[in-house]
């Protein structure tokens, strides 16, 4: 008895001794291209929160957004390298680019919260074979999905304003994507390029989509073009032309109806890959993840001002009603 008492006491003493082990904290750089992906990052930070990762405490975030400025993006990406952070998050294939060419052959991991083109950065949906892992936004396979929406809202309309942007990430696919959907509806296609690498060149052009060229709009999954949807969606409403986004964000700012992952799930959604990877995981073990829900989301404002009257079948499988 005596004797177990003064082992403890002696491990007392010890343990009194030690130095406290600091608990280390995680340095995680985020990047986007534009503001409509800032929910993605949102809902990261807070899944995160629920994961155990507190701020100051065993995690900090350096976050990062381009604003739609396609040159400022890569400088962003070579800033974000250059502070050696634990792990980089991002979200879409063009903000997702400039990361992956940087950190090749490295071990730094790098999540993409959303991608509409995860084979232009990894191997296989099942492996990526290097750093990267994430999810895709499943949005150029949701192509037919979003004509076969137009086509409900306006029956008779033929021809479409595609909108195109030749120096997008993904321009080659969501142009093959539209152009042989649009055949499956019969749909006559004006593609209309607005040109340059940010928000307020686009701004300048968006004077030329008129009812002249179509009678209805259609917006490909661009982050340029995007971070104009302000003046597009404002632009479509002067011209009467019911407009279909890339993404619910899209009919939030005033679109009339998309459809489409939520960014704020998908950013939920990444954290828990994050988890795994600070836990140990390699990306490379981790297949790209699909989408957990889709949402239609058709703005009722947007609506009115153009004369169109949603038909009961797309109001009852709604998610989101804009008001």
């Amino acid at each position: 008895m005596k004797s177990a008492l003064i082992i403890s006491l002696i491990a007392a003493l010890v343990l009194a001794a030690a130095p406290c082990r600091a608990q280390k904290i995680f340095h995680i750089c985020a990047l986007v291209g534009e503001d409509q992906f800032v929910p993605g990052f949102e809902g990261f930070r807070s899944k995160m929160t629920e994961l155990g990762y507190v701020e100051g405490k065993n995690v900090r975030y350096s976050f990062y957004n381009a604003k739609g400025d396609m040159d400022g993006l890569k400088s962003l990406a070579i800033k974000i390298v250059q502070q050696k952070p634990d792990l980089i998050v991002t979200s879409s294939t063009t903000a997702t680019l400039p990361v992956a060419k940087l950190t090749a052959g490295t071990d730094l991991p790098v999540v993409f919260l959303s991608a509409g083109n995860p084979l232009k950065l990894v191997k296989s949906y099942s492996s990526s074979g290097n750093n990267l892992t994430g999810i895709s936004s499943s949005v150029l396979e949701l192509t037919e999905k979003r004509l076969a929406l137009l086509r409900e809202f306006t029956p008779m309309v033929k021809r479409i304003i595609f909108l195109t942007n030749g120096k997008s990430t993904n321009y080659d696919e969501y142009v093959v994507a539209t152009r042989d959907t649009a055949k499956k509806f019969s749909f006559d296609l004006t593609e209309l390029e607005l040109f340059g690498a940010n928000r307020e060149k686009i701004k300048n052009q968006v004077e030329r989509i008129t009812r002249k060229a179509g009678e209805a709009l259609f917006l490909p999954p661009d982050a340029t073009l995007v971070s104009s949807i302000e003046f597009i969606a404002s632009q479509a409403v002067h011209e009467k032309l019911p407009a279909i986004g890339p993404n619910v964000q899209t009919a939030r700012r005033g679109m009339l109806a998309a459809y489409s992952a939520d960014y704020r799930a998908l950013g939920r959604q990444g954290a828990k890959l994050v988890d795994m990877i600070l836990r140990g995981a390699k990306p490379a073990e981790l297949p790209i993840e699909l989408p957990h829900k889709l949402q239609l989301a058709v703005n009722l404002k947007t609506a009115r001002a153009i004369g169109v009257k949603p038909p009961k079948e797309i109001l009852l499988r709604a998610d989101e009603l804009i008001e």
